[in-house]
């Protein structure tokens, strides 16, 4: 681990960087997709600039954390802060699809066999 990931995880910084909050609301999934709506604006926390940067096409919340070095837990506040603004927005991960999206066994059989015979 190299010492800029050790500073990061200090708790005083973290307790700065999300002002004191430990969870918000609304908890956003790890795999929902961040996108920002405008670019960064003068006096805004750096965490949210680098947020907004990273965010110019979709980027997962857990991709977030990993790149900002900061806990899952705290980058869900920054979100839900820039999302407060209209700063991002999140998409949600589609749902599995349903039964009646889904293959029926007959074909998947077919399919199955197919493979089998190459």
């Amino acid at each position: 681990m190299n010492r800029r990931s050790i500073d990061n995880e200090r708790p005083d910084r973290l307790y700065a960087v999300t002002s004191g909050r430990s969870r918000t609301e609304e908890e956003l999934d790890t795999v929902t997709l961040i996108v920002s709506e405008c670019a960064p604006t003068a006096g805004m926390q750096s965490e949210h600039v680098r947020i907004l940067h990273l965010c110019q096409r979709p980027v997962a919340v857990v991709e977030l954390s990993a790149e900002l070095e900061l806990p899952v837990t705290a980058v869900r506040i920054l979100l839900r802060d820039l999302m407060d603004t209209g700063r991002v927005t999140a998409r949600h991960p589609s749902s599995a699809p349903t039964q009646a999206h889904s293959p029926d066994s007959d074909t998947l059989k077919q399919v199955l066999h197919a493979l089998q015979r190459l």
